[in-house]
C-alpha cells in the first residue's frame, strides 16, 4: 500500500471513533455497557463505508523463471514398428524426456505425429500417413516468436504434405533423432503409377510406371503388369550403382467393360528385406461407349463421307446412311444426323418427335428452309435462293463443351442460301459466320438444348473442304476427327436432372480419405438441405452391411467411409422422405504407403538440420544431443518480474456485513428504548 493509503486509513480510525465517542458518550445522559457496544457497531460501520470509499489496493511483486520450450515429437506413423524401430523409438523418447538436466534448462513438452499434429507422451504407432509438413505448420502456431528447438524423433519418411525441408522456421534449431537401421539394404519398388482412371472399350490405354532401385549390385529385374493370372506386359530392366531409375511405358487392350484392376510386379532372384513394396494395384474404369449414328440424306454428297470418316475414326462409333423413306426405326441409333432436310424428312420427324433422339442438322443449297422451320424451334430461318459463302469466327466463351480452335477461320467457307437466322431459347454458338469480313451476327454452328433434348446446326454444306483443310494444316484429319467427335460425344450425352446426384470414386487406395458426396434436389432443381441421406456399405465377399448417414456440408451431404479394409463394396445411397435411392459399387485397393520404406531418410533430414542450423544425431548418439541442449547459451531462462495489483478487501462482503452491523445496532437501540 501505498504512504497516501495508510494516512486515509489513519484519518478513517479516528473520523469512524470521533463520531462514535460523539454520539454514544459525549452527547449521551447516562453510559452504561449498551452505550459501549451501540459505540463499537457505529464505529465499525463508520470505518466500514470509509473503507468502500477508500478501497485500499495491496502490490505484490513475484519473479517468474520462464523456460525456453523444448518439444520432443515422436513420429507415431506404422513405418516406424515396418522399420522395426519401435522399442527404439519409445527408449529414445523415455531417456529425452526423463533427463532431470533438461527438464530444469527447459520446458519440456511431448508430441506425436502422423497424417496430424497433437500433444501427447502416448504412442501407438498406428499411424496410416506421414505429414512433417503438418509439425511445421504446428509448432509455428504453437510457439509464435519464439526462439527454440525442436528433438524430431523419425525416420524421415513423408508419405503426404508439402516438402517439409522448407516448412521449418530457419530461426529454430531442428535436432533430427533418426531411427531405424541406416544400413542400405538391397530394394526394388514401384515408386509411383500413373494412370487415367478412365478408358474406352476397345482402346488402348497408357500406363507409366516409374521403378527405383537401392543397392550396389548390377542385377537384371523383371518388370510384369498383370491382370489375375494373365501376364499382359513384361520386360527385362538392368540396375547398377549408377543407374538406380527406370520410368516403363506401357500400352494396356482395354477389352473388358467395367472397373478392371491390374497390378505392376518388380521382381529379380536377389533377396530383399521389404517386398511389399514391390507391387502396386491400380484399377481403371473401362467405359462402352458405342454409339450407333445414321446419317439420313436424300442426295449423294462429298460431305456425307467427310462426316462418316471422321466420326468412325473413334472405334468406339458406328455410321449408317440411309434414306428418309426408308427408316423403319429410330430404336438402333443414339444420334441422328440430317443432311440438308426438306420435305422427304416429314415422316422420320414425326417419327422422331416419339423416340426423342437427338439430331445433327446440316444444312446446304438443297435444304427446304420452311420445313425446317415447322419441325424446329431453335433456330428462325428467312432465305432467299442466292448462294452465300459463309467463313467461320471461332467463339471462345462457348462453353458447353471443351474445344479448341484447330485454324477455323483459315478453313474453306461453307456455303448456304442468303438470308437471316435468328436464335429463339438456349442456343449456344460455337461458329458464327462471316461474309468475306464483314460479321453477319449469325450462328454457323450452334448447339440447343430444350426440355433435354439436345441439337446441333451447321448451317453451310461443303464441310468435306474442312477435313481436308485441316489435314493439310497439320498433315493428319486427326484434329478435325476429334472436333467432330465432341459434337457427336455432345449429342449423345443426354444426362437428364436428378433429384438425387451422388459423386464417388470407381476405387480407392486403402489408407486413403473413403469420402462420398451426394446432393438432393427438389422439384424445382434446388437444393434441400431439409433432406435426410444415408449410406449402405456392403462388402461384396463377407456380405456383411454397415449403415451410415451424410452429414450437411456446404451444398452437398458428405459421408468418410475411412476404416473400410481392401476389398469390393457395394452401396446405396438413399433419401428417406422421398424414398429415392442411387446405387454404385467402389473397390479398396490394398496399398499401405507405410509400408514401402526399407530406410530412413537420411539425406532429406540432414538437409532439414542444415537449413536450421541443427544436427542429425542417430540413436547412439543420445547423449551428445542431451550435451549439445544443455550446453547452447542460445536457450537460457527468463526471470520476469510481475506486479499484481489486489484489493484488500471484498467490497460486496464489506457491504454484507455493514447491513449485518447497522441492523445489530438498530435492534440494541430498539430493545433497550432508545428510539
Amino acid at each position: 500500500m501505498t504512504t497516501n493509503t495508510i494516512l486515509l486509513l489513519l484519518l478513517s480510525l479516528l473520523i469512524a471513533g470521533g463520531l462514535s465517542f460523539f454520539q454514544y458518550y459525549y452527547k449521551a445522559k447516562t453510559k452504561s455497557k449498551v452505550s459501549l457496544v451501540l459505540a463499537f457497531l457505529r464505529f465499525l460501520s463508520i470505518f466500514g463505508l470509509l473503507l468502500l470509499l477508500i478501497n485500499p489496493i495491496m502490490s505484490r511483486k513475484t519473479l517468474e523463471t520462464i523456460k525456453t520450450p523444448l518439444p520432443i515429437v515422436v513420429d507415431n506413423s506404422s513405418s516406424i514398428v515396418d522399420l522395426k524401430a519401435k522399442e527404439m523409438a519409445l527408449e529414445l523418447y523415455k531417456k529425452l524426456s526423463a533427463n532431470k538436466e533438461l527438464q530444469e534448462k527447459f520446458e519440456v513438452q511431448s508430441y506425436r505425429f502422423d497424417s496430424e499434429f497433437q500433444q501427447s507422451d502416448e504412442f501407438d504407432f498406428k499411424g496410416t500417413q506421414t505429414n512433417l509438413d503438418e509439425v511445421a505448420k504446428s509448432l509455428k502456431s504453437i510457439y509464435k516468436n519464439t526462439v527454440f528447438p525442436t528433438v524430431l524423433i523419425t525416420d524421415g519418411n513423408q508419405t503426404s504434405g508439402n516438402d517439409y525441408v522448407y516448412s521449418f522456421d530457419a530461426n529454430n534449431k531442428i535436432y533430427p533423432l533418426i531411427v531405424s537401421d541406416t544400413t542400405t539394404f538391397l530394394d526394388l519398388k514401384v515408386t509411383q503409377l500413373n494412370v487415367n482412371k478412365y478408358a474406352f472399350h476397345k482402346n488402348k490405354f497408357p500406363v507409366e510406371v516409374f521403378l527405383n532401385y537401392s543397392g550396389n549390385k548390377n542385377i537384371t529385374a523383371d518388370f510384369r503388369i498383370s491382370q489375375g493370372n494373365s501376364v499382359l506386359a513384361k520386360q527385362s530392366i538392368s540396375f547398377s550403382s549408377s543407374k538406380k531409375t527406370a520410368i516403363v511405358n506401357v500400352l494396356l487392350p482395354a477389352d473388358k467393360v467395367g472397373l478392371q484392376v491390374f497390378k505392376a510386379t518388380i521382381s529379380s532372384k536377389e533377396k530383399e528385406k521389404n517386398s511389399y513394396n514391390n507391387t502396386k494395384n491400380f484399377a481403371v474404369e473401362i467405359i462402352d461407349q458405342k454409339t450407333n449414328v445414321a446419317i439420313i440424306s436424300a442426295i449423294n454428297h462429298p460431305d456425307i463421307g467427310a462426316l462418316k470418316r471422321a466420326i468412325e475414326s473413334n472405334a468406339q462409333r458406328k455410321v449408317t446412311v440411309i434414306k428418309p423413306n426408308s427408316i423403319n426405326s429410330l430404336q438402333d441409333y443414339n444420334v441422328l444426323i440430317l443432311y440438308q432436310p426438306t420435305n422427304e424428312f416429314k415422316s422420320f420427324f414425326e417419327k422422331n418427335k416419339v423416340a426423342g433422339i437427338n439430331t445433327f442438322i446440316v444444312t446446304g443449297n438443297n435444304t427446304d428452309f420452311n420445313f425446317l422451320n415447322q419441325q424446329q424451334p431453335n433456330l428462325v430461318f428467312k432465305m432467299s435462293g442466292q448462294k452465300e459463302d459463309y467463313l467461320a469466327e471461332f467463339n471462345s466463351q462457348f462453353n458447353l463443351f471443351a474445344m479448341d480452335d484447330i485454324g477455323f477461320e483459315n478453313f474453306p467457307p461453307l456455303q448456304n442460301p442468303f438470308g437471316t437466322i435468328t436464335t429463339n431459347g438456349n442456343v449456344s454458338t460455337l461458329l458464327s459466320s462471316k461474309i468475306r469480313n464483314i460479321n453477319t451476327n449469325a450462328p454457323l454452328l450452334a448447339f440447343a438444348e430444350n426440355q433435354g433434348k439436345r441439337s446441333a446446326f451447321l448451317l453451310g454444306e461443303n464441310v468435306w473442304k474442312w477435313r481436308l483443310q485441316s489435314h493439310i494444316d497439320h498433315q493428319s484429319f486427326e484434329k478435325f476427327d476429334v472436333f467432330v467427335d465432341k459434337i457427336i460425344q455432345f449429342l449423345a450425352s443426354n444426362d437428364s436432372k436428378k433429384s438425387l446426384v451422388v459423386n464417388h470414386e470407381s476405387f480407392y487406395n486403402s489408407g486413403e480419405a473413403i469420402e462420398i458426396l451426394a446432393s438432393y434436389f427438389n422439384k424445382n432443381y434446388e437444393f434441400d438441405e431439409k433432406a435426410r441421406l444415408t449410406i449402405s456399405v456392403t462388402n461384396t465377399k463377407t456380405k456383411q452391411a454397415k449403415n451410415y448417414d451424410l452429414l450437411k456440408g456446404n451444398n452437398s451431404f458428405k459421408v468418410n467411409l475411412d476404416g473400410l479394409s481392401a476389398g469390393s463394396y457395394n452401396f446405396t445411397v438413399k433419401e428417406l422422405i422421398s424414398k429415392t435411392s442411387y446405387s454404385s459399387h467402389f473397390e479398396i485397393l490394398d496399398f499401405d504407403i507405410e509400408k514401402q520404406f526399407v530406410n530412413p531418410d537420411v539425406q532429406k533430414l540432414n538437409q532439414l538440420a542444415s537449413q536450421t542450423q541443427g544436427k542429425v544425431y542417430f540413436p547412439d548418439q543420445v547423449d551428445s544431443l542431451i550435451k549439445t541442449l544443455l550446453e547452447d547459451e542460445n536457450y537460457k531462462a527468463l526471470q520476469k518480474e510481475i506486479s499484481t495489483k489486489t484489493p484488500l478487501i471484498d467490497w460486496v462482503w464489506l457491504l454484507v456485513l455493514i447491513a449485518i452491523i447497522l441492523a445489530a445496532e438498530w435492534f440494541l437501540r430498539k430493545y433497550n428504548g432508545m428510539l
